[in-house]
């Protein structure tokens, strides 16, 4: 059976956010069409469907970083603040994102609170695994040498 581990992690992020968007938990709030994604980016995300593959991309990242709380993504999706003339500092990414796509994963069931942080439960690990079983056959299939791993 393959994991997440096992596929380029661009391909199971839009593979994700495509699944994601076929379910009624995962609705971008209203503000997400003006909202920058951090301090540190100058403007809003031009993709229209930028929302689902951030929460596909925070799935992943509790999945594979578990038990992990907003504080630890916001440092993870944060970056390099220009200053002027004065030197860049790095910044956090912005934490109202994050919190609600962990409320939107609570809901669906896929990811839980525990006292550590926020980790996967078993309908969402099998759900990322079984989205990176079709990815990796679809591999295969391609590249018949990827069979061995």
């Amino acid at each position: 059976m393959a994991t997440v581990y096992d596929v380029p992690a661009d391909m199971l992020i839009h593979r994700v956010a495509e699944k994601l968007k076929e379910m009624p938990e995962f609705e971008p709030p209203e503000w997400a069409k003006f909202v920058k994604t951090g301090v540190h980016k100058e403007r809003a995300p031009e993709q229209a469907d930028w929302w689902w593959i951030r929460v596909a991309a925070i799935f992943r990242k509790v999945y594979i970083d578990g038990p992990v709380g907003i504080e630890r993504l916001r440092t993870a999706y944060g970056g390099r603040k220009r200053r002027g003339v004065e030197p860049p500092k790095f910044r956090k990414g912005s934490g109202s994102i994050i919190r609600k796509a962990l409320q939107q994963l609570e809901k669906a069931g896929f990811v839980k609170k525990t006292e550590e942080g926020r980790i996967v439960t078993p309908k969402g690990r099998s759900f990322l695994d079984k989205v990176a079983a079709e990815i990796k056959k679809e591999l295969v299939q391609q590249i018949p040498e990827l069979a061995k791993y």
